[in-house]
């Protein structure tokens, strides 16, 4: 399987001047391939994109700069314009799962940028990379190449730093696990209760997301293209970068324990993008980063060998007893315990979610039909006074 390696790097000002006139001309080259795109009634084929904005445009006097970087970077950036018209297509068709993809967008000088090299441009000499027509870069190895790599990407994020990020077949890891299943229930005073007991407390970016929206007031009242716009909005990059980097570092632990102590993770598909229309809760939603701990427990579970069940997100999970199945119906969300009619059992709500989602995922449950209540509850007040 497939796997990223990132590495920071510090390039010196001979190599910044030459990472953005490589970042320049892969940004002219996919907005000029775009512009093609949008003007023909039939979009062209990649090679035939290749040839016009590349090829031919070195041989003109306003694109005879593209023969001063590498042709590698120019040409894979056509590909990603490809990649993402094949994206849109699917998605309008169907045939993509998930959000659907909006048309693709020119690239912007402001945005972070990125330029691709595959194995004919790049090689890894010794604690250096050489990258083409640009020389030996030095990146902090955190941690050894599990292969050979076989493609690097050079990023230059918002906030100005630089990384490489390398392509490589990494081989799956033979681990014991100590717990057979584990049910997952995901939420934001408490980001993760598992049916084992657990409880994962996500981090809290309250300091950071009050600096967030002091420097998006003053960006709003800076004017466009000005030095002190640009500063601010270097300084905004940095705060989200923080809350950014604090979430990935705190979801790939608790991925990384979940998936090694348990041969089978349960989660439940939530339906994130109808929750964040929320208003009052959209932001803590967003900084939670529920999809990604979905997808790095997915990905996981493929390197480690373990099964990963997601159950349907209409699954009566905070409505059901997990002891005797009794079901009670909806209860608000400012209700955090239960108490079962039935069984007189008092449930905490994200516990008794958890082992739910357990039992629906791995096959077993109650019989509704025997244990559901004829009438809807709303709250533990009405049960209590019923």
């Amino acid at each position: 399987m497939k796997a990223r390696y990132q590495y920071r790097f510090y390039p010196t000002s001979q190599q910044q001047q030459s990472l953005a006139q490589l970042f320049g001309c892969v940004r002219v080259v996919y907005n000029d391939a775009l512009a093609i795109c949008k003007q023909s009634q039939k979009k062209p084929k990649s090679a035939e994109l290749q040839k016009i904005v590349i090829t031919q445009a070195k041989k003109t006097d306003q694109r005879a700069w593209l023969s001063e970087v590498s042709a590698i970077p120019l040409q894979q950036s056509v590909a990603d314009l490809e990649a993402a018209f094949k994206n849109f297509f699917d998605a309008c068709k169907g045939k993509r799962k998930g959000q659907k993809v909006g048309y693709p967008k020119f690239k912007k000088r402001t945005s972070s940028q990125s330029a691709r090299l595959t194995r004919g441009g790049f090689s890894v000499k010794g604690q250096g990379v050489y990258l083409a027509k640009m020389g030996i870069v030095k990146p902090i190895w955190s941690r050894d190449l599990p292969s050979e790599p076989s493609s690097v990407t050079i990023i230059k994020d918002c906030a100005n730093r630089y990384f490489l990020s390398f392509v490589v077949e990494v081989e799956p890891v033979q681990l014991d696990a100590k717990n057979q299943s584990v049910g997952i229930d995901l939420g934001i005073k408490t980001f993760a209760v598992m049916s084992n007991g657990e409880k994962a407390v996500s981090p809290c970016y309250k300091a950071v997301d009050r600096k967030v929206r002091q420097l998006q007031r003053k960006l709003a009242r800076q004017h466009k293209d000005s030095k002190r716009r640009s500063k601010t909005r270097i300084q905004l990059a940095k705060q989200h970068n923080k809350i950014a980097e604090t979430r990935k570092d705190f979801l790939h632990k608790i991925s990384t324990k979940v998936v090694s102590e348990n041969q089978t993770i349960v989660l439940e598909d939530l339906n994130v993008s109808g929750m964040v229309k929320n208003r009052k809760l959209s932001r803590a939603i967003s900084q939670q980063g529920w999809r990604e701990f979905r997808v790095l427990v997915e990905a996981k579970s493929e390197k480690y060998g373990r099964e990963f069940v997601i159950i349907s997100r209409w699954e009566p999970t905070s409505q059901t007893c997990s002891d005797c199945g009794y079901k009670w119906g909806k209860i608000d969300l400012s209700v955090r315990s239960i108490l079962c009619l039935n069984c007189g059992t008092e449930h905490d709500r994200d516990e008794n979610a958890s082992v739910n989602i357990e039992k629906v995922g791995l096959g077993h449950r109650h019989d509704s039909k025997c244990t559901s209540r004829q009438s809807k509850t709303t709250s533990v007040a009405s049960v209590n006074e019923a």
